[in-house]
């Protein structure tokens, strides 16, 4: 049996997945869920493999207020 993932912000990262396979990829329509992985990431310190992968979509927000 496989352990239950302790990775941080994994939920966070499946939303915006899921945000953008439903939104034809465009990550305007996502900005509540990838600013939400983005408090993630800051409250675990960036510890997360989640955060690092979307550094690019996190850049993007990160002038915005959660």
């Amino acid at each position: 049996m496989g352990q239950p993932s302790t990775e941080p912000c994994k939920k966070q990262a499946c939303d915006i997945q899921a945000c953008l396979s439903k939104n034809n990829f465009n990550p305007q329509r996502c900005v509540d869920v990838i600013l939400k992985l983005q408090k993630c990431c800051q409250m675990c310190n960036y510890d997360s493999t989640h955060c690092a992968s979307l550094s690019g979509l996190l850049k993007q927000y990160s002038n915005k207020s959660v």
